[in-house]
């Protein structure tokens, strides 16, 4: 994949041009432990059914972007929403965009349409959390000991390379500091004012749907809900085609 130079760090990205004059374009931002490959050709799909533009990337630390060493700052999240979002936006010509994502990916989309109102057209807000929940919390300590004592290390190494620890456990250990069970931006989601699409799946095991109810009243833009029976954390891959109607 390409790279990029965003804020002192290179970035892989995918570019896909749009067809249709005048669409916004779409921003995708990935999982926790995902990357841009996480998508896989899902952009691509949405970008041929919608017509518009789109741009996928590797967040600092994961994929082929560059290795982020461990320890994460506590603050990794706000770094990413403040700093580089915004960065890599002008440098790639990507004004006033859809921002898709998936889990942290749609934290952070939603904690910019927050701090930059006017920046984007509008949020794909895909199994976001807006506070820390218990089966959030017991999810990834799972995610961390099947890192350590099972396969989960092989198998997200094809993804992260030779960064995979520092990448799983730099993200696994922030959100299990004793300080971050707190962890709430639920007060700042009333500046959103934009259009928003809410995906959750009924049996995600990272979040309830409290945190769907959570955003829709407290933001200030329209409020769009996709909630899917029978599914998991991973609705565009879980059941692709109702996510991309």
């Amino acid at each position: 994949m390409p790279q990029i130079l965003v804020a002192g760090h290179h970035l892989e990205i995918r570019r896909l041009p749009g067809s249709r004059t005048g669409a916004s374009p779409i921003v995708f931002l990935h999982e926790g432990l995902g990357s841009l490959r996480q998508w896989k050709d899902f952009p691509a799909r949405l970008a041929s059914r919608t017509g518009a533009p789109a741009l996928a990337y590797s967040r600092w630390g994961y994929g082929g972007s560059e290795a982020r060493p461990r320890p994460w700052p506590a603050d990794f999240l706000e770094h990413e929403t403040e700093v580089v979002l915004p960065a890599l936006l002008e440098a790639t010509g990507m004004d006033a965009p859809v921002l898709f994502g998936h889990s942290d990916g749609a934290t952070i989309a939603l904690m910019f349409a927050a701090a930059f109102p006017d920046r984007v057209r509008g949020v794909i807000s895909e199994a976001a959390h807006v506070m820390l929940e218990p089966i959030s919390a017991a999810s990834i300590r799972r995610v961390r000991d099947r890192f350590l004592h099972g396969d989960l290390r092989e198998r997200l190494r094809a993804q992260h390379g030779d960064h995979v620890d520092d990448t799983v456990l730099g993200w696994t250990e922030n959100w299990l500091r004793p300080e971050f069970q707190g962890w709430d931006i639920r007060p700042a989601l009333s500046a959103i004012r934009c259009p928003l699409l809410l995906i959750q799946g009924r049996d995600d095991d990272f979040g309830t749907l409290d945190q769907v109810e959570a955003i829709a009243t407290r933001v200030a833009g329209p409020v769009e809900r996709l909630i899917l029976d029978g599914c998991g954390h991973v609705p565009h891959r879980e059941r692709s085609g109702e996510v991309l109607d």
